[in-house]
């Protein structure tokens, strides 16, 4: 189906391996899902490439964008005078950041 995640051959399976298969498959997460907020998986040789780079891109914004946040919420909580609807406009942001991060850092 068009929304499956693609599946993971490895070398261990029994399709045999012809002169042109990857030595070792790995299977990464993209930092981005499907419109039915389904993950989407890269099979890769672990060589790169430009589904890799793209995600490492992604991947470095979204930890940029965390750290900006943390910067803010920072400055607000230094400033007595911030008003609760900012508090919790931050506080959804920040969870979506943290999302991410920990979306990158689990696999």
């Amino acid at each position: 189906m068009m929304n499956e995640p693609p599946r993971c051959e490895c070398p261990e399976s029994s399709a045999p391996a012809g002169p042109s298969a990857p030595s070792t498959t790995q299977v990464r997460l993209l930092p981005w899902t499907t419109t039915d907020d389904r993950p989407c998986l890269l099979i890769t040789d672990g060589e790169g490439g430009p589904v890799s780079d793209l995600a490492d891109g992604i991947e470095e914004m979204q930890l940029d964008i965390g750290e900006e946040l943390l910067r803010h919420a920072r400055a607000m909580h230094a400033d007595p005078k911030v008003p609760d609807r900012e508090f919790r406009f931050l506080s959804r942001r920040l969870a979506e950041a943290l999302s991410d991060a920990l979306r990158v850092a689990r696999n």
